[in-house]
């Protein structure tokens, strides 16, 4: 498990924060002291862990979270989607409004 603040954290640096069972940390934490190289993959699309050894264990991830990651957006990005519409917006606001907030 993580700690709320570290995983927020994580989805935010786009780093996937995936939680497993016990023995499956357990397992793979086996093969990789044995194994020299040891290779796992990480598939959001499929929300599983798997190795070449026949290893799977699935894992859940928020919908919203997976759909950003898989779109590779960010906060930043998620807001330039709106992008039309806020400019839209600054576009009908009181001149006096805009020039007010130019120098802060």
């Amino acid at each position: 498990s993580f700690a709320d603040i570290f995983y927020n954290n994580c989805c935010k640096n786009g780093l996937l924060p995936v939680t497993l069972p016990d023995e499956a940390v357990t397992e793979l934490l086996a093969k990789a002291q044995a194994q020299p190289g040891y290779r796992l993959t990480v598939d959001l699309q499929a929300q599983l862990v798997t190795d070449d050894a026949g290893f799977w264990a699935p894992f859940t991830v928020d919908p919203f979270r997976r759909d950003c990651m898989l779109r590779g957006l960010d906060d930043i990005g998620l807001t330039l989607q709106h992008e039309p519409a806020i400019a839209a917006y600054e576009a009908q606001r009181p001149s006096w409004r805009q020039s007010a907030t130019v120098g802060r």
